[in-house]
């Protein structure tokens, strides 16, 4: 028996649960897909928007010192995209009109997230290991080396925005 179709279930209860809710996927952290449920939504680009998303929700949280990533909300003028952490290699990814309460997605996505990760982990799910992002006394020595740079460049800079995290101008692309 493969994951795929008891997931998919999960997807469909969450439908069940949350009025305007479009559509859901579970896909691996690097962006594979595991399970959907997206009539409109092509799922594998999808699943790889989702990674790197994530990828880069993982660092943001690391690097400000808030722990683990556990979830993600974007907004946009038709609705919402939410992802959230089904366990360290999955991730549960949420499609639903600006109508939805966004209270009960929350809810019940991080239900259905854990649920898929322990049915993902009852059956043998092969494990899905995300790259290592960096430490966070690496991304902290980063934004001081920045912000060091910002400072030589721009003296004044650090005086008028103090915690603006905004890079200088004269900072390169990195």
């Amino acid at each position: 028996m493969t994951i795929e179709p008891r997931i998919r279930d999960e997807l469909h209860t969450l439908r069940d649960q949350v009025r305007h809710f479009q559509g859901g996927m579970v896909a691996s952290v690097d962006g594979m897909v595991i399970a959907h449920d997206l009539p409109d939504i092509e799922p594998d680009g999808l699943a790889a928007l989702t990674a790197a998303a994530i990828g880069v929700a993982k660092r943001l949280t690391e690097a400000t010192g808030q722990g683990a990533f556990e979830e993600t909300l974007t907004r946009g003028s038709d609705g919402y995209i939410a992802a959230y952490s089904a366990g360290r290699r999955a991730v549960l990814t949420a499609v639903a009109s600006p109508h939805t309460n966004v209270g009960r997605l929350h809810l019940q996505a991080r239900r259905a997230g854990g649920r898929a990760h322990r049915r993902a982990r009852r059956l043998g799910a092969a494990p899905v290991v995300a790259p290592p992002g960096p430490s966070r006394q690496a991304a902290a020595a980063a934004t001081r080396k920045h912000l060091r740079e910002c400072e030589r460049s721009h003296p004044s800079w650090l005086k008028w925005k103090p915690l603006s995290p905004t890079p200088c101008r004269t900072s390169k692309a990195r």
